[in-house]
């Protein structure tokens, strides 16, 4: 079945659900899911909306909508774009940051999220999975990936002695490498917080 016609679907079946509910807060609730079905229609979305679905059901980690390799242009590109697209990810020199727009202050940030931390995580949950190959340097193993006939949505691989995360983002043809020893300083940010919980302990008294 195409998008367009499981789009369709999907409303009138959120609508069946609508009649019958009698909660004011769930009917607005559905309402908004039916909006933004009706949104991606009549932006003219379908295709990424479809591709999104595809990504959804890979085990790559977390889409981005672009990726640049130095803070300098990306704080450029948000500076300049009209419509800054809130809560989208974005990577800078390979590490996850998210988009904060507020149009009514005209507030934008673009702050790092752990996002791929998590997911590293929970690849290595088990212990660290194998490498699919070993190269000595990164343009050899960026060079062995866009040489596959069908480029994965992640692959685990080593260069200069560390594993890495290859992860390719097919919407944007952006391929990023991230190092496994992220873990570790997810690991230290949670020591941090729980120090920072505790309660100081009181002076002795003289």
């Amino acid at each position: 079945m195409n998008t367009g016609k499981l789009i369709f679907e999907a409303i009138n079946l959120l609508g069946l659900i609508h009649e019958k509910t009698q909660s004011p807060e769930e009917k607005e609730l559905l309402l908004v899911a039916a909006e933004a079905l009706r949104f991606i229609n009549t932006t003219g979305q379908q295709y990424e909306f479809e591709d999104y679905r595809k990504d959804l059901g890979t085990e790559g980690p977390e889409t981005v909508i672009a990726a640049f390799p130095t803070r300098e242009q990306a704080e450029a590109w948000l500076k300049n774009h009209p419509k800054p697209p809130h809560m989208a990810c974005v990577l800078i020199a390979d590490e996850y940051h998210v988009v904060l727009y507020d149009r009514d202050r005209g507030f934008r940030r673009m702050p790092s999220t752990p996002g791929i931390e998590y997911h590293l995580e929970e690849m290595m949950k088990d212990g660290l999975p194998p490498a699919a190959a070993s190269f000595a340097t990164r343009e050899e193993a960026r060079a062995w990936f866009y040489s596959l006939p069908k480029r994965p949505s992640q692959a685990v691989i080593q260069f200069e002695g560390e594993p890495y995360l290859a992860a390719y983002h097919r919407n944007i043809d952006h391929l990023a490498f991230h190092p496994f020893s992220l873990v570790e300083r997810l690991k230290e940010w949670r020591q941090k917080r729980e120090q920072e919980k505790k309660p100081e302990e009181p002076e002795p008294r003289s």
